[in-house]
């Protein structure tokens, strides 16, 4: 199913396997060829593998089948900027703004688009070829392999320098003056360099008076050129840098005004943070959890939802998506108030579990579905339809029709499980079709909904009989007779459970003869048996 196929990709491009994604999104097209979402997922998808011409196919489907939707025209504007063509990219993120004004990544999606139809020269250079090394997916899994770059993936203006160069493959001589782009471009092009310190190489074996005029008749080895001074810090980037590090004192204070329980201030402390810095969903999911306390379950909905797509355009920690979708599954169960209603909560709770296995998610799923089950009885309970259906297993059995009237007190018991005449009718089917332990069943539940039924104890009686434990059916015949002392029923079992407890103890009894007094018993209730359904 569409869904199920949606949620596999979606796993597969949280994880970085992004031809997995791509493939469980295009199963899941072709389940739901007019779902805008799947061409959109898999257009993310072919970009991060650099597959820019299949990733803007998928984008124009998107934006036709959902005209209205921001979010596609981000996907047109990537896509179009991946093949450098910049004019076309920022045609598209302006549409996306024209519908969502405020979306972020549409403004910084246009942002980028300008700046590279501005330094983007006619006929292009090397730096598209060399710059299309970083569009694989293993991109990030190399660099944090190696000591040598690891280092690099904390420091956030490096990190920007490699998304860029991952949307305009042609802005890498741009960057080539940072020594870390020229470390991480050696490293994926597979070139070895050797370091370097002060032009001096390995210590060599001592050289004997022999070897010296031939050490001075080689050429002299050039010097090493000096390393380049480290970039620069523009007034953008200090810019930026200063914004979070004002959302993360932003973020501490809306955590100890949560602490606090004043949500409102929180709530404003929290929003201030995501103004200023709208790479970082721990402010979303944060305002999330206020929204929950408060109880203003649609808005934390709002805000996970939010948290989660921005996450998935970040290659966002797992465990961040996860909190996410664990805090609107919270809150679709808070809102739930049908049985049916539980299905969104649990689908959301099942997703969160697939990004990030935790104890306190599978313990929200299991309260969901237990709450739903419970919900589904509660919806399902109507007397009136259990005392027709009990009528209609009368009538079946009357007709010795035992299998059907099992059936029909079946539902009755599930329109309404209280019933102990019910469990005591089907108890008595039970018996004739020879289930002597789903009737003992049924006979203890109708005794313990009414211990004064009498008809309860005689069923319960009657099947240990015909198990031939004696002793406990005496005992229940002799239960029943402290509710009623007159019962003729409970009393000629006592009476048959006496006789045969006293015949087995002098052995008069033969196995024989016991099996025959068990069918004739057996046979001779019958009609009595009918007389007795309630």
């Amino acid at each position: 199913m569409a869904d199920e196929a949606k949620g596999k990709g979606n796993a597969a491009f949280a994880a970085g396997r992004f031809e997995e994604a791509a493939r469980h999104f295009g199963d899941a097209i072709a389940l739901a060829p007019d779902n805008h979402v799947l061409y959109s997922n898999r257009s993310a998808a072919h970009a991060s593998l650099g597959r820019y011409s299949e990733a803007l196919a998928d984008a124009e489907r998107t934006v036709a089948l959902r005209p209205d939707w921001a979010k596609g025209y981000s996907r047109l504007g990537a896509a179009h900027l991946g093949l450098g063509d910049a004019p076309s990219a920022a045609e598209a993120y302006e549409k996306g703004l024209a519908l969502d004004p405020s979306n972020e990544a549409l403004k910084s999606g246009l942002a980028q688009a300008r700046q590279a139809a501005t330094t983007r020269r006619p006929g292009g250079s090397g730096g598209d070829a060399l710059g299309k090394v970083f569009q694989g997916p293993e991109l990030w899994t190399k660099i944090a392999a190696d000591p040598t770059t690891r280092a690099y993936l904390d420091q956030p203006d490096f990190v920007q320098m490699l998304r860029e160069v991952q949307r305009n493959p042609g802005s890498l001589n741009t960057y080539l003056s940072d020594p870390r782009m020229v470390q991480v471009l050696t490293l994926m092009l597979n070139i070895k360099l050797q370091p370097q310190s002060n032009g001096a190489s390995e210590p060599a074996a001592p050289q004997t008076p022999k070897q010296q005029p031939e050490a001075k008749a080689r050429e002299p080895e050039p010097e090493p050129e000096p390393e380049p001074e480290p970039m620069e810090v523009t007034e953008e980037e200090k810019e930026r840098r200063e914004r979070k590090a004002a959302a993360q004192k932003e973020k501490e204070a809306g955590n100890a005004a949560y602490k606090k329980k004043d949500f409102d201030t929180a709530i404003q402390h929290y929003t201030k943070a995501m103004e200023l810095d709208d790479e970082d969903i721990s402010y979303t999911t944060n305002r999330a959890a206020v929204y929950l306390e408060m109880g203003k379950y649609d808005e934390c909905i709002k805000d996970c939802d939010k948290a989660v797509e921005r996450g998935r355009e970040l290659h966002a920690d797992f465990k961040m998506i996860s909190r996410a979708l664990t805090r609107k599954g919270t809150a679709l169960a808070k809102l739930s108030k049908t049985s049916k209603d539980y299905d969104v909560a649990i689908e959301t709770f099942q997703k969160a579990l697939t990004e990030h296995r935790n104890p306190d998610t599978l313990k929200k799923l299991n309260d969901a579905e237990r709450a739903k089950k419970e919900l589904e009885q509660q919806e399902y309970y109507d007397p009136k339809i259990a005392d027709e259906e009990r009528e209609k297993g009368n009538e079946f059995f009357k007709q010795q029709k035992y299998p059907e009237a099992v059936k029909h007190y079946t539902e009755a018991l599930r329109r309404n499980p209280k019933d102990p005449k019910v469990y005591s009718n089907r108890a008595a089917c039970y018996t004739k079709l020879g289930a002597l332990p789903e009737g003992l069943k049924d006979a203890e539940k109708c005794i313990e909904l009414d211990p004064t039924f009498s008809k309860g104890y005689t069923r319960k009686g009657a099947i240990q009989f015909f198990m031939k434990e004696y002793d406990k059916a005496l005992e229940t015949y002799q239960a029943g007779l402290k509710h009623d002392p007159k019962n003729q029923e409970l009393l000629d079992g006592v009476r048959r459970c006496v006789e045969q407890i006293n015949k087995a103890s002098r052995g008069e009894l033969s196995e024989e003869e016991m099996k025959e007094r068990q069918v004739k018993f057996f046979f001779s209730n019958t009609q009595e048996s009918c007389a007795s359904l309630y």
